[in-house]
């Protein structure tokens, strides 16, 4: 405990702060407080009865009902169904056109993996061809040869 009686060192304690009170200007006199009835209130009403009597109270409206918000002709949950259909026959004509895409595009594919192997197979006959008219090099004929334990003796 510090001397002031409080659990919090003084650096940690909350800072008041007092704000002077303004007093009017010599000489003026504050204006009248004029009674008003307040909007709320009805006016005070009073009655004479028939045998004399005056009674005096407040004038009580009866209570109205406030009136209902006319209903829509289509309820909320149909106009929500209806827009949910059509959300889906538009997402559903995207797929459409979506695996339209994808099946052209793979029809595509396989007509250049085909056209590539039709002119590869056409290039490599034609290589062959060409190498079986035209020899060059040394040409071995080997008629005699003995193989005995794995060496050949020539």
């Amino acid at each position: 405990m510090y001397p002031d009686h409080t659990p919090y060192p003084p650096a940690q304690r909350a800072i008041e702060v007092h704000h002077p009170t303004p007093y009017p200007p010599a000489g003026t006199v504050p204006a009248p407080v004029v009674p008003a009835q307040p909007s709320g209130v009805p006016a005070v009403a009073s009655i004479v009865l028939p045998d004399g009597r005056v009674v005096t109270g407040y004038a009580i409206n009866p209570a109205h009902p406030e009136p209902a918000a006319p209903k829509p002709a289509v309820s909320r949950a149909a106009v929500n169904v209806a827009l949910g259909g059509v959300g889906f026959l538009a997402v559903c004509g995207g797929l459409i056109l979506l695996t339209s895409f994808i099946a052209a595009l793979t029809a595509f594919i396989t007509q250049l993996i085909t056209l590539a192997a039709v002119i590869f197979g056409g290039w490599v006959a034609v290589q062959i061809s060409s190498a079986t008219g035209h020899q060059s090099g040394t040409t071995v004929n080997i008629r005699k040869a003995v193989f005995k334990r794995n060496k050949f003796f020539g």
